[in-house]
């Protein structure tokens, strides 16, 4: 069986209008057509098909008359993006009261030594004075940072809430699912392999409960259709119809919820 190319990326600049702009150039097997993006880490991406047998000077052609016209548009995204970045750097630690996402609601991080007797750090959620709180118990043997130790939380709960999900639209669709796996993954929220084996962010916890269930709706529906034709969104607006709401909330509040724990 041959091998498949792997995606081939160089890092450029491109002389603008409203000045130089750099970005990664990614010609890449399995791209159909030239696309930009604006990824909150990686910055200005243009992924170019492999198949596309263009030389040296006519690609750069290519890419410049394509960023050109859609300057505007990647001068806002990434004016958005540095004022995300600012915003976030400007957050105190977490031990100092950093408000965290959990369901979708911000809950101020308070950490504390655990009681006497308790010897495993635990967490909690509990109602303050200002607000919700996730109350960290440091155990006197825990070498974890905070941080590991909310994830390990946060992780539980995602495991729990996307299990229910799942098992609640699969069997209104009649599958079920080979295995369910959460994982911290970036570029995804959710993902099914063709032998029905489905991944999660463990992040999804973070945001309102409807975007994970929607996630989770997503991913069971391709059991039953594999792929994005529009045999699969009908069947996916049977099962939730305000999904489109919920693909923008999450990717509008991506950048917050990966950096959540930074």
């Amino acid at each position: 069986m041959p091998r498949q190319a792997t995606a081939l990326e160089t890092d450029e600049v491109v002389r603008l209008p409203g000045g130089d702009l750099p970005y990664t150039l990614r010609q890449s097997p399995r791209a159909r057509r030239l696309r930009v993006v604006v990824h909150p880490e990686r910055g200005v991406l243009v992924t170019l098909p492999m198949s596309a047998r263009l030389g040296r000077g006519a690609a750069d052609r290519v890419v410049r008359e394509f960023l050109a016209e859609r300057e505007p548009w990647l001068r806002r995204h990434l004016g958005r993006q540095a004022a995300t970045r600012a915003r976030l750097d400007d957050r105190p630690l977490l031990e100092d009261g950093r408000l965290v996402p959990y369901l979708g609601v911000p809950h101020r991080v308070r950490v504390v030594a655990a009681p006497a007797g308790v010897r495993a750090s635990r967490v909690s959620r509990v109602g303050g004075d200002d607000g919700d709180e996730l109350l960290v118990e440091l155990g006197p043997r825990d070498g974890r940072d905070t941080a590991a130790i909310l994830e390990a939380w946060f992780r539980e709960r995602a495991r729990a809430a996307v299990t229910a999900a799942v098992a609640r639209h699969a069997a209104s669709l009649g599958v079920a699912p080979s295995s369910i796996a959460i994982r911290d993954t970036t570029s995804r929220w959710g993902s099914c392999s063709r032998r029905g084996a489905l991944s999660f962010s463990w992040r999804l916890v973070l945001a309102p409960p409807a975007a994970l269930d929607s996630v989770a709706a997503h991913e069971a529906c391709h059991l039953r259709v594999f792929g994005h034709g529009p045999k699969f969104w009908a069947l996916l607006e049977t099962r939730v119809p305000d999904y489109a709401i919920w693909k923008r909330w999450l990717k509008r509040h991506a950048p917050e919820i990966h950096a959540a724990l930074d």
